[in-house]
């Protein structure tokens, strides 16, 4: 059996001009046909005239260059233009001079430049080619010439249509390819600072810490064990993040809210005294709201080690039967010189991310001078 998918497949891989082809050669053979001779497109009402040598020159003019109307339009255009106006004088009036409406509606598509020329070259060409037909006998009257002429400006109009229509499908498209490139650009900063900016900070002060525990071996192998960890905990999170990019994984591990107690832990080996509460009942099944719910801590919890470290930190969540509700607030930092700044990506990214699933987000000091963040985050949004 002939595959037909192969088939087409090789027939989309063909040149245009091989494509074109067909059409212009069936135009031909059937013009040749004694049944269809005079159904073609008559200005003029002269009288049908029977084949000559000349006849199959028109049809030629008319009916091969068609296969040429995507690639080279205007010579398209102008063959065929003269084969119709040579048909129109001779009176054949073959099948093949309805190949003009159809050109200039290839034209009006295809032709990139010199398009009002093409217009004006061909309007001024029909005005001799009526006085032409006048002068050989021609009865049809003004009005009639003058609503072929409309007819032939439509079936421009229409390429032009067309062409506008695909333009402007082709630059939505673009918009649409650039805004989901920058959106996944920005999906992708986003991951990379939640999982390197938490881990990063957690190491880096840690690290700092093990410099004055030199007089205390066994402080010191435990600080140190606690870097490596984190750094471990650092790469498996950067390769779960590469198989959440990579389209065609389709085991991805995403962070979830049952996983705050190991978040919690990790950051109180950093040094910072945290308290984790929870209250009511998980609903099942969260989805994403899971996902941005431990986003919402780890970004907070990053900022507290960063910012105010060593300040007693409090971790509350609460499950509704719609929502989980995330407050974490953070003392006071001792030192005055820092404050919750730097980019401001982390925070922004957190808002997003919440408004994403129609919740609600704040995040600013307390009168007190610490800083909490609230998120309230509908669940049951699919993953």
């Amino acid at each position: 059996m002939i595959d037909s998918r192969r088939v087409t497949d090789l027939w989309r891989r063909c040149d245009v001009v091989v494509r074109d082809l067909p059409f212009g050669l069936l135009l031909a053979v059937a013009s040749l046909l004694p049944a269809l001779h005079g159904k073609g497109t008559q200005v003029g009402d002269l009288p049908i005239r029977p084949f000559d040598a000349l006849a199959f020159v028109v049809i030629a003019m008319e009916c091969l260059p068609l296969a040429v109307r995507r690639r080279w339009p205007a010579v398209c255009l102008a063959l065929v233009s003269l084969g119709f106006v040579l048909d129109q004088i001779r009176a054949y009036h073959v099948l093949a001079s309805n190949a003009m409406p159809v050109v200039l509606i290839s034209t009006g598509i295809h032709l990139e430049r010199h398009r009002r020329v093409a217009v004006v070259l061909l309007s001024a060409a029909y005005v001799p080619l009526a006085f032409a037909l006048a002068r050989i006998g021609a009865t049809e009257k003004a009005e009639g010439y003058a609503v072929f002429y409309l007819a032939l400006a439509l079936a421009w109009g229409i390429g032009a249509w067309q062409r506008s229509a695909r333009a402007a499908e082709e630059e939505r498209r673009r918009h649409v390819a650039e805004t989901t490139r920058a959106a996944e650009r920005t999906r992708i900063a986003r991951e990379l600072h939640d999982v390197v900016t938490h881990h990063v900070t957690a190491m880096v002060v840690q690290a700092e810490a093990a410099r004055y525990l030199t007089a205390a071996p066994d402080r010191l192998d435990a600080a140190l064990s606690a870097v490596t960890d984190t750094g471990r905990r650092a790469i498996s999170d950067l390769r779960h993040l590469l198989d959440l990019l990579n389209p065609d994984h389709t085991d991805v591990r995403m962070p979830s809210i049952g996983e705050l107690r190991t978040l919690v832990e990790q950051t109180r080996q950093a040094g910072q005294p945290v308290e984790f509460t929870e209250d009511g009942r998980r609903a099942e099944p969260a989805g994403s709201a899971e996902y941005v719910a431990y986003r919402v801590v780890q970004e907070s919890l990053t900022n507290a080690l960063k910012y105010a470290q060593g300040s007693p930190t409090a971790v509350h969540v609460r499950y509704g039967e719609k929502e989980i509700v995330v407050e974490v607030s953070t003392g006071a930092s001792a030192s005055r010189d820092e404050s919750p700044g730097g980019s401001g990506r982390g925070l922004a990214g957190l808002r997003e991310r919440v408004d994403a699933l129609g919740g609600e987000f704040s995040a600013g000091r307390r009168a007190d001078g610490g800083f909490v963040v609230r998120a309230r985050i509908p669940a049951g949004s699919p993953s």
